[in-house]
């Protein structure tokens, strides 16, 4: 007779909320955006993040609309949609967990994922476009100081991203390229730059070409 063992009681409740699985001791890359919409630049950086950082999944956080802003994204579960059709990866997650957490910013999405997958060890991923105006985000200082962060070169951000406040002020805690398999198991401060063949698309240029749904 065969056993099935059973889900840890915190693994059983994120599955009957909607939230991916995680288990104690994986590397989780979270990748957030708005995927407005998801492209070929989003796919190339997820399966060069798995690879360069040696994770064990990457999940998508597609953001909610911002009802503050007059012109907002495409609806969620249009960019959602989308999103699932472009990424197609067994290791891969599209998500919509801002928007069951209730979160707005990334320090709180961190720290509600650190509460509700205790063990599983977080990497946030961007661009290097992200992280030269990393400064300005929402107690960004606790980002770096909470997870390891994976920064993946962006077409004309190499220097300016070396170069910005975030860079500068941790430059301390930089884990060189040659050894970027080993951040999802390093503690923060942690953040390492890795570079990309050139990829130039950008969703600001899809949209700005007509092809892709107006925001309602």
């Amino acid at each position: 007779m065969t056993f099935t063992r059973p889900l840890a009681p915190c693994l059983r409740q994120a599955m009957l909320q909607g939230f991916p699985i995680a288990k104690p001791g994986q590397a989780i890359g979270l990748l957030g955006g708005s995927f407005d919409p998801a492209h070929a630049g989003h796919v190339q950086i997820t399966q060069a993040a798995l690879k360069r950082f040696a994770l064990d999944r990457i999940w998508w956080l597609v953001t909610p609309g911002n009802p503050l802003k007059e012109h907002g994204p495409a609806p969620l579960p249009v960019r959602l949609d989308a999103a699932k059709a472009m990424m197609r990866h067994p290791r891969v997650s599209i998500t919509d967990i801002e928007a069951k957490l209730n979160t707005r910013y990334t320090a709180q999405t961190i720290a509600a994922l650190q509460a509700k997958y205790p063990g599983v060890r977080f990497v946030w991923l961007m661009g290097a476009d992200n992280l030269i105006q990393f400064h300005r985000w929402q107690n960004w200082r606790n980002i770096m100081e909470s997870v390891p962060v994976g920064v993946l070169a962006r077409p004309g951000d190499r220097v300016a991203a070396r170069l910005s406040k975030a860079a500068r002020v941790y430059r301390h805690a930089k884990i060189p390229a040659r050894a970027s398999a080993t951040l999802g198991q390093r503690a923060a401060p942690g953040w390492c730059f890795v570079n990309l063949p050139m990829n130039a698309q950008s969703s600001s240029a899809i949209r700005g070409r007509g092809e892709w749904v107006a925001p309602v």
